[in-house]
């Protein structure tokens, strides 16, 4: 019956039309008949796409909160330690993905995450055991590729294995910002100036307002290039 309901907003939802999806199920009326649970799973997916973070975050939280089947359970807390972790609140996105470790859901995408946030604590022992262990999961993780890679470059730590990891990840994602920045902060550090001068540049045109890649190119540029 719900998926009956449902059935037009979710197909929106699949076909990457968020906006209309997101429409469709705000104009849902009360009494409609689908489960409510149901409903805000997908207007939280649909305003986590719309990078609407504050509004997902309610409706991810009631299916959280709700208990009601795992999976979409378990979806709904990463998304949330995502955005926890892109708004800058570190510890509420720890605390998701601690209940996340706790049930043993370790996806490649967990362990990127807690890489992620061990790094933006400036633990990087943390930070590169689990950007490992999201690459025994997902050896093709474009998330982990690029950002083991760009640890390593930053630690000076094996620099020949990180360029080969960023540009494993700049040939998955080559309109991906943060892998171009990546890729060109590895040739920074190898002084290969001319390439890194290549890519970060190529970085700052899709991402103008970056201040890690501003960062990188005045270093750069310090250096004569």
């Amino acid at each position: 019956m719900t998926e009956n309901i449902l059935s037009e907003g979710i197909e929106l939802y699949k076909q990457k039309a968020y906006v209309d999806a997101l429409s469709f199920f705000l104009a849902l009326p009360y009494d409609c008949g689908a489960d409510k649970i149901d409903i805000s799973y997908y207007l939280g997916l649909c305003y986590a796409k719309l990078r609407k973070y504050e509004d997902a975050l309610s409706y991810l939280e009631i299916v959280v909160t709700s208990g009601t089947r795992l999976e979409r359970v378990l979806q709904c807390r990463f998304l949330l330690a995502v955005i926890y972790a892109l708004s800058g609140r570190k510890r509420l996105a720890d605390f998701e993905l601690n209940k996340l470790l706790e049930t043993g859901y370790m996806t490649a995408s967990v362990c990127a995450a807690i890489a992620f946030i061990a790094w933006e604590q400036k633990d990087t022992e943390k930070c590169l055991e689990y950007y490992e262990n999201s690459l025994k999961e997902d050896k093709d993780n474009t998330t982990s590729l690029n950002g083991l890679g760009y640890v390593l470059a930053c630690q000076e730590k094996d620099l020949s294995r990180a360029l080969s990891l960023c540009k494993q990840a700049a040939d998955q994602a080559p309109d991906s910002a943060a892998c171009l920045d990546s890729l060109g902060w590895v040739y920074y550090k190898l002084g290969m100036f001319e390439d890194s001068k290549k890519y970060l540049e190529k970085a700052k045109n899709l991402d103008s307002e970056n201040e890690i890649i501003a960062e990188h190119l005045s270093l750069l540029q310090k250096a004569g290039y």
